[in-house]
């Protein structure tokens, strides 16, 4: 048996999905199925286990409609456990009963339950992606989302001859259940993954998985669109194909200017589309066969367990003859803690900021946060937890620590329950010091558990400055925002300074994205308008610290006119 076999099974688990897989060409609204359910899957030298997948694939399959579309999904589990589906950078207007995320927009949905949810294409264009938003099963159920252009209108780029989709992962060997389980009961650090993957497959280099390496097949002289997602629960990573250059001209579903590079450094959560030049002169000089690799990305100032392991698939020539293939060539990626290659890729990445892809950017502020990451530590009774100093590891946003609620937050904002929130997420921290400073005191390290959101009115322009901190070490943090998707109009080392730092800002074309990662001991500003009635999630996008409370709700009021209202919920939404 090779890596990427999965076998159906007999029902012991099954979640099923029933949606729909749009062709670019119909029509408005879709209604097709499709499963989801637990397969055996047989990983690395005949080792099997069941996980978690959809119609038994993994990753998932790929969901894929025009920009405007309206795609319902069902979801039925008759698994043994809980479970949501989140549609990562979708805003859905007006609707945040279907955005997924467990009891922030929806309670869970129960083993024998089932849930349908709309998702509607707005504004975005290009690659997003789905995936699980309970407990760790995002780690084998997730998959791509392909937005194309309406009807009448084009990509603002030539045409590729094909495209490809390569979702970046973490596999574990040991049952996700298990390791989402153990780390919380011993208040540690989660198990580190075993392997990352490419679509499902660490390479060449992982045990008997050579022959299930993913290819890309070209043909010279021809242009390809790869469509990149990083999925992983822990890893950021430099990705690059060996021999060609790559042209962004997409990120997070928004069109960038060409920016053309050797290499990306993408986070947990973003994506990137990327043309490739099919440039090669195969039987010639050159090679046919070039790896296409992901390299993890880790600068933090101290070790945090990683997956250090590179994954690959390989970019092939298609060619005349029998002649065996060579070995392919390797990429050239920078080193794992090269913070200046990731500032240097991301500080090149603009909006396209066209007629028909015009930028919108704040320029004046009606709220302004300033908002500390810091991974922290809760006090755990006799010193018994396997975090440091024997307490419990936990995470913040300005010193507040988010505990998950019993009842979802958007109905208990909806139907006014008291007592499930507390609408008093600060502006900024309590305590204001030098937040990078390398010795900090070890009393700042402590933080206590709540669930404080904050509450915006409709239509007002909100700017959030992200300011890493270096308790318990710093590292880069890919901040998401459900709902909205964001400009990201600065970023720098150090402690952000109110008076200097703004004067750099880019406010005619910077990047428009739903991800964004907040460097190493450094600050990352976004600008968003919050026109969009509903509950919004805002979390580090590595789950661990998701897990352990770098988390926050916006709610945005309703507005005076009817489409400025959150719809009303739907009959099936699911009871906790």
């Amino acid at each position: 048996m090779t890596f990427s076999r999965l076998f159906v099974m007999q029902l012991v688990g099954i979640v099923m999905l029933f949606g729909i897989l749009a062709s670019p060409g119909w029509a408005k609204n879709h209604h097709r199925t499709f499963v989801i359910q637990e397969a055996t899957y047989t990983r690395l030298c005949n080792h099997t286990k069941n996980i978690l997948t959809v119609n038994g694939l993994y990753p998932g399959p790929t969901i894929s409609a025009r920009k405007g579309d309206i795609v319902y999904v069902k979801v039925i589990n008759k698994g043994n456990k809980n479970i949501t589906i989140h549609w990562h950078g979708v805003n859905q207007p007006r609707n945040p009963w279907s955005d997924g995320p467990e009891y922030i927009t929806q309670c869970p949905i129960q083993p024998g339950g089932n849930f349908t949810q709309r998702i509607e294409f707005t504004e975005e264009e290009g690659t997003l992606w789905w995936h699980a938003h309970s407990e760790y099963d995002r780690a084998t159920v997730h998959g791509a989302i392909v937005i194309y252009p309406k009807l009448g209108t084009s990509y603002p780029f030539a045409k590729p001859h094909k495209e490809f989709t390569l979702i970046i992962g973490e596999w574990w060997n040991a049952n996700i259940t298990d390791v989402y389980n153990n780390a919380i009961q011993s208040g540690g650090e989660f198990q580190i993954s075993d392997i990352n993957t490419i679509n499902g497959q660490p390479g060449d280099f992982a045990p008997c998985s050579a022959n299930d390496t993913f290819k890309v097949q070209v043909v010279q002289g021809k242009r390809y669109l790869l469509r990149v997602i990083n999925s992983a629960m822990n890893n950021e990573f430099f990705f690059a194909v060996a021999g060609h250059n790559v042209t962004v001209v997409g990120s997070d579903a928004s069109y960038t200017k060409p920016y053309v590079n050797e290499y990306i450094m993408i986070t947990p959560g973003q994506t990137f589309d990327l043309l490739l030049e099919a440039n090669k002169f195969p039987n010639t000089s050159a090679p046919y066969r070039y790896y296409i690799k992901a390299t993890p990305f880790f600068d933090g100032s101290v070790v945090v367990p990683r997956d250090p392991n590179d994954t690959v698939a390989i970019l092939e020539y298609k060619t005349k003859g029998t002649t065996p293939p060579p070995v392919p060539l390797f990429p050239s990626l920078p080193n794992f803690p090269n913070t200046s290659a990731a500032t240097t890729f991301t500080a090149g990445l603009r909006s396209l900021a066209s007629s028909d892809h015009p930028v919108h950017v704040p320029q004046t502020v009606d709220v302004s946060m300033y908002i500390t990451i810091a991974v922290n530590v809760e006090q755990c009774p006799n010193a018994s937890c396997a975090g440091p100093f024997g307490d419990r590891l936990a995470a913040s946003l300005n010193n507040a620590s988010f505990s998950t609620p019993q009842i979802d937050i958007l109905d208990a904002y909806y139907s006014s329950i008291s007592g499930v929130y507390s609408p008093d997420f600060p502006n900024q921290p309590p305590l204001f010091y030098n937040f990078t400073d390398a010795n900090i005191p070890q009393q700042l390290f402590f933080v206590d558990k709540s669930t404080k959101v904050k509450v915006l009115e409709y239509n007002t322009t909100v700017e959030i400055v992200f300011q890493g901190t270096n308790i318990l070490g710093a590292e880069n943090h890919p901040m998401h925002l459900h709902g909205h998707s964001f400009y990201v109009v600065g970023s720098g080392f150090g402690n952000f300074n109110n008076q200097t730092d703004p004067l750099s800002y880019n406010l005619v074309d910077p990047p428009y994205e739903n991800t964004v990662g907040v460097p190493k001991n450094g600050w990352t500003t976004i600008r968003f308008r919050a026109a969009n009635p509903g509950v919004w999630f805002m979390h580090c996008h590595l789950d661990r610290h998701m897990i352990w409370g770098m988390d926050t709700v916006f709610i945005t009021q309703n507005g005076n006119r009817t489409d400025a209202k959150i719809f009303p919920p739907p009959a099936d939404k699911p009871r906790c």
